[in-house]
């Protein structure tokens, strides 16, 4: 009989979930419920700011799916920083998952979007994003495995807040 998923590669996913799950619950409790729109310029896309708010929960496949309905939407120069944005959910998705080798490739995709719009844009720190988003990665892109087992920290999830 073929094992499918081994006692140890569980136990690991095991742990992973419950540090995420946990960091998910704190910042639930820290962000509250629309908290992001109250603090940001009306004239933001309200799917923008939902994105964030799912972000900032750690709800990171959530976040790509509201800012990809942006994104499908949107014409012109923001729309590669969306496409930016949901590569940066959809990284620590992965990261969070155990996906390693996924989570490192759109690491490098997410930065060569965003890192085109400067260092500020749309009221978001981009190079602070992109500072905090490497702190997190920092095992992954030092890894010279191929499948590595990297535990994701939460402490080091990034978070987004928009300045006003």
């Amino acid at each position: 009989m073929i094992e499918i998923v081994s006692s140890e590669w569980l136990e690991v996913f095991s742990f992973q979930f419950s540090a995420f799950s946990s960091r998910r619950s704190h910042l639930r409790e820290q962000v509250g419920s629309g908290s992001i729109a109250l603090m940001a310029d009306a004239s933001y896309d309200p799917r923008y700011l939902d994105g964030i708010e799912l972000f900032n929960k750690c709800e990171f496949f959530e976040a790509h799916e509201v800012w990809e309905d942006l994104w499908k939407d949107i014409q012109g120069p923001d729309r590669r920083f969306y496409q930016g944005l949901i590569q940066v959910a959809v990284c620590l998705h992965h990261f969070g998952n155990g996906n390693i080798r996924g989570a490192k490739k759109l690491y490098f995709s997410s930065r060569g979007y965003l890192e085109a719009y400067g260092s500020k844009h749309l009221g978001l720190d981009i190079e602070k994003l992109l500072r905090q988003l490497q702190a997190c990665c920092q095992a992954i892109l030092d890894s010279k495995e191929e499948f590595p087992r990297i535990e994701i920290v939460p402490d080091l999830i990034p978070e987004i807040h928009l300045e006003e």
